[in-house]
């Protein structure tokens, strides 16, 4: 299967994926415009690599393992961004409206994250994880139980 870059083709990606990798990116990232940006960087890198793709879960895992480095990849540069000292305040400043659980699965690592989004989020069983990020089976069920153990420590420490 190849993503030929067809008009439509990609409305076709777009219309299918965008809402599941939004909330994906959303999940590792504060900021909404971030989430947004790391779904089109996706989809930009998409369009230049044109990959060939053997299924559309190829496709799919394809799309979903891209966004969540773009969204690492902004985590990573909004952090070494020097910014004023009013600005990096507001920027620490906890979201009011942020539930404090999805607070804290966007504190985990991102290999944490990734699972526990992916499996609680989107409903994927640890064999799909599996195939959609291409690691072993036991390899998810086992950043499952560590990333809910971080979990817990995290919200027990905020009610602390």
């Amino acid at each position: 299967m190849h993503t030929s870059g067809t008009d439509e083709d990609i409305r076709r990606l777009v219309k299918t994926y965008s809402p599941m990798l939004l909330r994906l990116a959303a999940a590792r990232l504060a900021s909404p415009a971030d989430a947004e940006d790391a779904v089109q960087e996706a989809f930009l890198r998409l369009l230049t690599t044109q990959p060939v793709f053997r299924d559309a879960e190829h496709e799919k895992a394809w799309l979903i393992r891209t966004t969540l480095h773009r969204a690492c990849d902004i985590r990573k540069s909004a952090a070494r961004r020097n910014l004023p000292l009013e600005e990096a305040a507001l920027a620490a400043a906890p979201e009011p409206e942020a539930e404090p659980l999805l607070t804290a699965v966007r504190a985990l690592p991102e290999k944490y994250s990734a699972v526990i989004h992916l499996h609680y989020y989107e409903g994927y069983s640890i064999q799909e994880i599996a195939n959609l990020l291409g690691v072993p089976v036991p390899t998810v069920g086992t950043r499952l139980a560590r990333g809910r153990e971080r979990l817990r420590r995290l919200l027990k420490e905020g009610r602390s």
